[in-house]
């Protein structure tokens, strides 16, 4: 039950895990988030559509809305999850060439919240192009869990149990906690 009317945007791209995301769903949801699950194209072959409408309440989306299309809700925070090398470091050039693209493009100039959960391998963590994206990302206060004893691709970490989901969701709580306490 959400008793706060907080919309969470949930971000999933093309990876492996996200077959998983409806985990995170569930547990924003029980951390009182409206949810607005957004797919990149190439992540609508790997999630279930269907069950994260059901889920959500909400008709998952994918690409921008037309004119006579109702407008969503504004996001009130954003977690992508999980995030592909080619999304992180897009979103960190401020390249917005899908619906998903434009909703990060827009969120640090907003003010909007976001927690990014990177699933790349190791050889793509280690690239340079990679790491300056994270640390731009970071510059602009954009949560990226990408740290060793928290969670840092190609590590073996697992995105299939609820550990990765969990952390996105409780660093949103973090994020979103401290924006509203204001000013320390």
């Amino acid at each position: 039950m959400n008793r706060s009317g907080r919309v969470l945007y949930v971000i999933v791209c093309a990876a492996g895990a996200a077959d998983g995301v409806g985990r995170l769903v569930t547990f924003a949801q029980d951390d009182g988030w409206v949810v607005q699950v957004v797919a990149t194209p190439s992540a609508l072959g790997f999630v279930d559509v269907p069950a994260l409408e059901e889920q959500t309440g909400r008709p998952v989306r994918s690409r921008y809305r037309t004119p006579d299309e109702p407008k969503p809700p504004r996001a009130d925070a954003i977690i992508v999850a999980p995030a592909t090398y080619n999304t992180v470091n897009k979103f960190a050039q401020g390249i917005a060439d899908t619906y998903a693209l434009g909703l990060l493009a827009e969120a640090p100039g907003l003010g909007i919240p976001v927690v990014v959960l990177p699933f790349v391998n190791a050889a793509l963590a280690s690239r340079t192009p990679f790491r300056h994206s994270v640390e731009r990302l970071r510059a602009e206060g954009v949560r990226v869990l990408f740290d060793p004893g928290e969670f840092e691709p190609g590590d073996g970490s697992d995105l299939t149990g609820d550990r990765p989901w969990r952390l996105a969701v409780d660093s949103m709580r973090e994020l979103t906690s401290r924006s509203s306490d204001g000013p320390a």
